[in-house]
């Protein structure tokens, strides 16, 4: 049985001739607005939009694991649900909509796998327990100053100035106010302002991202930048625009999930396959489907090439067998323990 819950995802339903728990496996399959540079026959024929982070190969392992479990279907205990999912890529995320539709509100436990380059082939890594990945925030600063001659400062408010010491400010977010040891990071990637060396700018726009692991500094980090810029601003006589945008919270995977997903991973493959990944800085609305039931967060080497969102991001398509096959072991076992 197939079912809707967005008008770009599905969710493939397959209940086993046994009652059962239930759960759930998610593929996200958007695509990326990045060229495609690999030079392969199947490269994408949109221009400017590629698979550049994996998802079609997330879609087709998902596939290959419904394949074969259907077979099953007789001596299945419990239901799995396929969840391929639309919009991973944009916040706010499609994760979010799924979850608001209420088509997974049975699910006992989720899990999920991403190909990731630079691992061995096949190689399936565990990620950390508890936060397995980033919080993902930005914001977008405007710095209203006032505009004068290069050499008639004292006339202008001078908004480079402003956003320099904002800048650096923000560096002492995480020197001074978080845990020592709590992965945190605070980057301003753009700054841009003026046009001419000889004339100071009426305005300054500057946009970074944040990036956290618990919810605690999350909302800390949101606060000290918004206090930093208040009080920098007004010192120097200024005015100014904040935009804090939060986006996907940090992935926290269950203890006891992580651990039955080793054990599965090492039934399947052999222990010599089966890694301690490390925790991603990267963010993945993966995380929303914690509001329903508990979840566990996989990677799958799949050989040394660009790292993903490169457009000549590719895969060793060898890994996909062994992500299948932990997959549905990871499944069968679940539903029979």
């Amino acid at each position: 049985m197939v079912i809707k819950p967005t008008p770009t995802s599905l969710i493939g339903v397959l209940k086993g001739n046994k009652p059962g728990k239930t759960v759930a496996f998610r593929a996200d399959m958007d695509a990326l607005p990045v060229p495609e540079e690999t030079g392969l026959p199947f490269t994408s024929k949109v221009d400017g939009v590629s698979h550049a982070c994996g998802h079609d190969a997330h879609t087709a392992m998902l596939l290959g694991t419904a394949s074969v479990l259907s077979k099953m279907k007789d001596d299945l205990q419990g239901t799995v649900y396929f969840v391929f999912q639309h919009a991973e890529e944009t916040p706010p995320g499609g994760a979010q909509e799924i979850v608001a539709s209420g088509m997974l509100k049975e699910v006992d436990a989720f899990f999920a796998m991403h190909v990731l380059p630079n691992f061995p082939v096949g190689h399936v890594g565990i990620l950390p327990d508890n936060a397995a990945s980033t919080a993902s925030d930005s914001f977008e600063l405007t710095i209203f100053g006032k505009g004068s001659h290069g050499s008639m400062p004292h006339l202008g408010i001078d908004p480079i100035v402003i956003g320099a010491q904002i800048v650096n400010a923000f560096q002492t977010i995480v020197s001074r106010n978080v845990t020592p040891g709590e992965m945190t990071v605070i980057s301003v990637g753009k700054f841009q302002s003026g046009e001419v060396a000889n004339v100071i700018a009426d305005q300054a726009d500057l946009a970074g991202t944040v990036r956290t692991t618990s919810d605690e500094t999350r909302k800390m980090v949101e606060e000290r930048i918004r206090s930093i810029v208040k009080n920098v601003v007004e010192t120097h006589g200024a005015t100014y625009d904040l935009k804090y945008i939060k986006s996907y919270p940090a992935i926290i995977n269950d203890v006891q999930l992580n651990a039955f997903a080793r054990k599965s991973a090492v039934k399947a493959l052999g222990a010599e396959l089966v890694f301690d990944g490390p925790m991603m800085t990267a963010s993945e609305d993966f995380a929303y489907y914690r509001a329903i039931a508990p979840l566990s967060f996989l990677t799958l080497g799949v050989g040394d090439g660009p790292a993903n969102h490169n457009p000549g991001f590719n895969i060793n398509e060898k890994a996909l067998e062994n992500g299948v096959k932990v997959q549905i072991q990871l499944i069968l076992d679940f539903l029979n323990e």
